[in-house]
């Protein structure tokens, strides 16, 4: 018998993440009135750009039955993956804590966390649709290597927007300079030992809390049973 006390549908899930995310935002908006300072407001629009990835694999899941054309499919887990590393760049951010505007360091460092947080969590349900729908149209094999490569990339996404500065929708705006800078980093490791060495251990890190997150889950469903 499943314990509904610890069964969460969709909608409060969805309701949860709003909550929490207008929660963050809200702390940039009570810094702002605090400091008249708009330090940190960016931190709303990395936080919409991460709600991307998990609107797109909601709906995905919601809708993969009907999709029976692997073009489709493929194309529609691209679009995903352009948009993933979003979520876990936020991480990233923590980069940016320090003293300033008069803001105290402990009030900064929740909200950079908070936002953090968000970022972390959106991502984690976001690859679980993905993952569970790979493993559905494949097998569960396949569906683990799917999460791992997608892990590892989202690595080399991250390094890419924190220190080259590139964003999502540069794929498509500005396709032959961000070309030129993969060639540059795939053919002269030597010179962009960072772009490996920041990929490998940030990819590593996320397929950890990955691998933890979906063993809790599983753990928590067969204790509801």
């Amino acid at each position: 018998m499943i314990n509904r006390r610890l069964y969460f549908n969709i909608s409060e899930l969805n309701l949860l993440l709003i909550g929490t995310s207008a929660f963050s935002c809200g702390l940039v908006v009570l810094r702002v009135l605090w400091t008249l300072q708009p330090t940190y407001i960016s931190l709303i629009w990395n936080l919409f750009l991460a709600w991307i990835p998990y609107i797109l694999s909601y709906i995905l899941r919601k809708k993969h039955e009907t999709i029976n054309n692997k073009m489709i499919l493929a194309g529609w887990v691209l679009l995903w993956l352009v948009f993933y590393p979003n979520a876990p760049y936020i991480i990233t951010d923590l980069f940016h804590l320090n003293e300033k505007d008069g803001a105290p360091l402990w009030f900064d460092l929740v909200l950079i966390f908070s936002f953090a947080g968000n970022g972390l969590i959106l991502g984690l349900l976001s690859l679980r649709d993905m993952h569970n729908v790979i493993s559905q149209k494949t097998n569960v094999k396949k569906g683990w290597w799917f999460a791992t490569a997608i892990l590892l990339l989202s690595g080399f996404g991250v390094y890419m927007g924190r220190y080259l500065r590139w964003n999502s929708w540069d794929v498509l705006a500005s396709t032959n300079i961000l070309v030129s800078d993969l060639w540059h980093i795939a053919t002269q490791p030597h010179k962009n030992a960072r772009a490996y060495g920041f990929t490998l251990l940030f990819g590593l890190f996320q397929i950890l809390i990955y691998y933890s997150f979906s063993r809790f889950i599983n753990l928590l469903k067969k204790s509801t049973v």
